[in-house]
């Protein structure tokens, strides 16, 4: 009690405090000091593990946030400090928080390797929206669930798709039309990202949306969109990470707000669904045949004790699979589109190809998609110059130790930079410059095989691949087959990540109606 009234006394302004005041007041004191201590220590050892890697200069409060603006420049500067600090370099988010940024494909091989579980940062704020899905979950219950999941993907499931991907690509180029004719430059995000949603949810749930007709009024894509802002800037925004404060302001608001409208939509999936399934199991009924699909999966799945997946359950791999499934197709076909616009050169001998394996047809079929590698190697050559993730993070759970020798102990941040990874000059010649040849299989086998990533790779590497690949085929090749693209030079994109890679000012092009049944004059020869 004595040093109670000494530390009240020693204030700088006479208050009358009851005892239990009192003893309040020096808790909170206490517990203040306690966690500035443990932060002050946590910096410490931070600091004394990072010393075997060297990076750029951070201020002590801020780190590196101050450097990293939201003006297109961030990952340009990322590709930078990896020239001065090969293999791995620190980021520091803040004076307590620092990630280890892995851009060399020895070190990446190492991290993707593992078993390592998501970070608990941007993935921990991140699972309100989707829940404790494929993407964040880990330990046993991530490796039940991808063994789940895994036949949703077979090529038996994914054969049928095909249509329904030109169709939703169809719909979206007749939208075109209007464009073509005013030789005017438009942003392709919005619309490519409402032809996504609309092919996952026709494919992977069976569900016609009409997002394509009701257009960015769709409440789903608007709350889809808020979600990724709010999740990106509270990872910018150090006193967000506190789940006090955040849920307590205006931005926190936001952020429960838009849950409720993505998890209302999936709810509503799956109970039409649900409805749908009664009525096909009734005797009576006689219905055409659907194609099974990733829905009738989860519902029909059982765990390991043979017990049907929850409500939860089914809404968080839901939710999971229509955020992954279409915001990072999105990113990936508006940044090719992008690509192909700007190097026309290339993208004539893609519609060379791709008028070739048509024929009469308008669409690819399944056995066309192997039989177009030149198209092929154009959107990996995008893939790699504008990865849809452009950065993979993990907690440690043990210590791990690279190729070199240098380690860092249970609970670092390890993330690899794919941004960074796909333009390092130490792997790839002139790695800013669009040259598909790079992935000629004889190129191929010459680089380290965890050289180019942009669906991971080990055992926590992208669940639907191929999936996203078949659908990058057969929108660029409906797209090539009816119009010309042309970039704008007056707006290249500034990059930036918004969850998946984005462009902060848009990605514009320009489209010319191809007149029908014109063939291309090839300036160079596919080899």
């Amino acid at each position: 009690m004595d040093f109670i009234n000494m530390f009240i006394d020693s204030m700088p302004c006479s208050i009358d405090l009851s005892y239990m005041e009192r003893v309040v007041i020096l808790l909170c004191v206490g517990l203040c000091t306690f966690k500035i201590t443990s932060l002050l220590i946590k910096r410490s050892n931070l600091v004394r593990h990072l010393k075997a890697f060297p990076g750029p200069p951070a201020h002590w409060f801020f780190g590196h946030t101050l450097e990293m603006k939201r003006d297109g420049t961030a990952f340009d500067k990322s590709v930078a400090w990896g020239v001065r600090f090969p293999f791995a370099f620190p980021i520091w988010f803040g004076p307590f928080l620092s990630i280890l940024n892995l851009h060399h494909p020895d070190y990446v091989k190492t991290l993707l390797s593992s078993t390592e579980p998501k970070d608990d940062i941007a993935y921990r704020f991140i699972k309100p929206w989707i829940g404790d899905g494929l993407l964040v979950s880990s330990g046993q219950k991530w490796f039940n669930h991808r063994r789940l999941l895994t036949p949703g993907f077979h090529y038996k499931i994914l054969k049928p798709y095909v249509k329904t991907m030109a169709d939703c690509s169809r719909l979206m180029l007749d939208k075109w039309e209007g464009y073509s004719q005013t030789n005017e430059f438009f942003e392709v995000f919005g619309p490519v990202s409402l032809m996504s949603l609309d092919n996952i949810m026709r494919c992977a749930f069976s569900n016609n949306s009409n997002c394509q007709n009701e257009g960015e009024t769709n409440t789903y894509i608007k709350a889809v969109y808020e979600l990724s802002d709010l999740v990106n800037m509270r990872i910018r925004v150090f006193p967000y990470h506190s789940d006090l404060i955040f849920y307590l302001s205006p931005h926190g608001f936001r952020f429960r707000r838009a849950c409720r409208v993505t998890h209302r939509h999936t709810e509503e999936v799956i109970r039409k669904r649900k409805e749908a399934l009664m009525e096909e199991a009734k005797p009576e009924q006689t219905q055409a045949k659907r194609n099974l699909d990733f829905l009738d999966i989860l519902l029909c799945a059982r765990d390991e004790d043979d017990n049907a997946l929850s409500d939860e359950v089914i809404r968080a791999e839901v939710d999971t699979f229509m955020f992954e499934g279409h915001d990072t197709t999105a990113s990936s076909i508006s940044f090719l589109m992008y690509s192909l616009a700007s190097h026309p050169q290339h993208q004539e001998i893609c519609r060379e190809e791709i008028l070739q394996v048509l024929g009469d047809k308008e669409t690819l079929d399944w056995d066309d998609l192997s039989k177009i590698p030149y198209t092929t190697m154009c959107i990996k050559e995008s893939l790699r110059l504008y990865p849809a993730v452009p950065g993979i993070s993990r907690k440690l759970t043990k210590t791990m130790t690279f190729i070199d020798g240098r380690s860092m102990p249970e609970g670092s941040y390890i993330g690899a930079a794919l941004y960074s990874h796909h333009r390092n000059s130490m792997i790839w010649e002139n790695p800013k410059v669009f040259d598909p040849l790079r992935f000629l299989p004889e190129n191929v086998s010459k680089r380290h095989p965890h050289a180019f990533l942009p669906f991971s790779a080990g055992p926590r590497n992208c669940i639907g691949q191929n999936f996203a690949m078949n659908e990058m085929k057969v929108v660029i090749a409906q797209t090539l087959r009816r119009y010309q693209l042309m970039a704008d030079p007056a707006r290249p994109p500034k990059v930036a990540a918004r969850l998946v890679l984005c462009a902060l000012n848009g990605i514009y092009i320009k489209i010319k109606p191809l007149q029908p049944g014109a063939t291309t004059s090839l300036s160079m020869k596919m080899p």
